[in-house]
C-alpha cells in the first residue's frame, strides 16, 4: 500500500508574513523566530525550522468538515518554505517524536486511531490504510496536539 504526505500550500500563508503584529493577532497569528532548541515544525516543508528562521504561528483548520470531528489548532509555517512531497517515506516532522494518527472515512468521521511513539509511524500508517474504509489519516504531534500532516492513499496517478 502506497501513501503520500504533502506539505500545505505555501501561498495560503504568504500574506501573513507581510502583516504587522496587530494584523497577525486579528487573524489568530503571531510572528516567531526559531530558537536554538529546535522543534518549530513547518507544515509546508514538513521539517523543523533552523535556529533564527522566521515563522508564523497561526490557527489552521486541518479537518474542515461539518461533523463533530472538525479540528483546528496552532501550526508553524516557515517563511519562503517549499512544499514537501513524500511518497512511501516519512518527512522528518513525523520521525523521532510521538505521533497520534487519526483515520477518517470519506464523510470525515473518525474510524480508527493509533499512537506511534517509537519511530513506528510507517507501520502504523500501513495498518490503518489496510482498512479500505479509511479515506485519509491526519497526523498530530501527540504531546502538543497540533496538526502535523495529512496522509493519503496514493496510486502513483495524477496530482489532485
Amino acid at each position: 500500500m502506497t501513501y503520500r504526505i504533502r506539505g500545505l500550500e505555501p501561498g495560503r500563508f504568504a500574506p501573513l508574513f507581510a502583516m504587522d503584529e496587530a494584523a497577525l493577532a486579528a487573524r489568530l497569528s503571531r510572528r516567531v523566530v526559531a530558537g536554538a532548541e529546535g522543534r518549530y515544525p513547518c507544515r509546508v516543508s514538513l521539517r523543523d525550522a533552523d535556529p533564527g528562521e522566521e515563522l508564523v504561528l497561526t490557527n489552521f483548520t486541518n479537518h474542515a468538515v461539518d461533523t463533530p470531528y472538525r479540528n483546528s489548532f496552532a501550526i508553524f509555517v516557515r517563511k519562503d518554505a517549499v512544499p514537501a512531497d513524500h511518497v512511501d517515506e516519512l518527512p522528518s516532522v513525523l520521525r523521532h517524536r510521538p505521533i497520534a494518527l487519526r483515520a477518517y472515512d470519506a464523510q470525515g468521521d473518525l474510524l480508527q486511531a493509533a499512537l506511534a511513539v517509537e519511530d513506528d509511524v510507517d507501520p502504523a500508517i500501513r495498518t490503518l490504510l489496510a482498512d479500505e474504509a479509511i479515506a485519509h489519516i491526519d497526523a498530530h504531534n501527540a504531546k502538543h496536539g497540533c496538526f502535523a500532516a495529512r496522509i493519503e492513499r496514493y496510486d502513483g496517478g495524477r496530482d489532485d
